[in-house]
């Protein structure tokens, strides 16, 4: 097996960001081959091996990373020092629900995971703190990058990148999914019958006081690229889950 294949976003601080693709695990059959979700009926030991084959190639300890039980909505979590310590490769499951972390710990990773979704992930370009918000079409209409961006502080000297996630050329919806992102986010979002999630996101960030110049795009389809990453409208149930990780190395940028 070859190690886990990343893309990594250049954070100008003493910070790294992180978005994993499908490649270097040992997943089989349709979660081939990196996928780090416990709920896709992959096996729980082959979860733990991708889990910590991608903590020895990013250099971060296991027991240090925090994780959400996502449920599509706007809630944030302050991750502390020994928050859930050794779940990440252990129990697996059971973290609190919320679709947004945040930490002022050096060290302590966060991680979110999608299949089409958005992973958000933010730094303090003054080393404060990193931040990591799931960002789907529900959540990014109430609000989960924003309350990402305010549970940080000080959104002047916040970095964000926008991962891969579902284009416009793959993401119909219903008119009024459409009216909702027109409505919340301006009609340069809606694109056809489609809308365009990353494009939210950015005016979700610079809305809440981001510096536009401060955010990076990842330029993916999800539902494009089977090679690389994975996708619930492509692939249904099928799919597995590759992810977003953020962490303050603690280290001088």
């Amino acid at each position: 097996m070859s190690g886990p294949v990343v893309v990594e976003v250049p954070t100008g601080t003493a910070a790294r960001a992180v978005f994993t693709t499908r490649a270097g695990g040992s997943s089989t059959g349709a979660l081939a081959a990196l996928n780090l979700s416990a709920d896709r009926g992959d096996d729980d030991a082959v979860v733990r091996g991708n889990r910590t084959a991608l903590c020895a190639a990013l250099g971060i300890d296991p027991a240090g990373v925090a994780m959400a039980r996502q449920v599509h909505g706007a809630g944030v979590r302050e991750v502390g020092e020994g928050d859930d310590a050794g779940r990440f490769t252990g129990a697996l499951r059971d973290w609190p629900a919320s679709d947004a972390l945040v930490t002022r710990v050096p060290g302590r990773a966060l991680m979110v995971l999608g299949a089409d979704c958005l992973p958000v992930l933010l730094w303090r370009r003054d080393g404060e703190g990193v931040a990591a918000a799931h960002a789907g079409w529900r959540g990014l209409v109430a609000g989960v990058v924003e309350g990402a961006v305010d549970a940080l502080g000080t959104p002047g000297r916040t970095g964000a990148a926008i991962g891969p996630g579902i284009g416009p050329c793959c993401y119909p919806v219903s008119d009024e999914v459409r009216r909702r992102f027109a409505d919340r986010f301006g009609a340069a979002v809606v694109r056809g019958d489609a809308v365009d999630l990353a494009a939210a996101a950015r005016a979700a960030l610079v809305a809440a006081g981001v510096d536009a110049a401060a955010v990076t795009t990842v330029d993916a389809c999800t539902s494009c690229d089977a090679a690389r990453f994975y996708s619930h409208r492509r692939d249904g149930e099928a799919a597995g889950r590759h992810a977003g990780v953020v962490w303050a190395t603690g280290e001088a940028a």
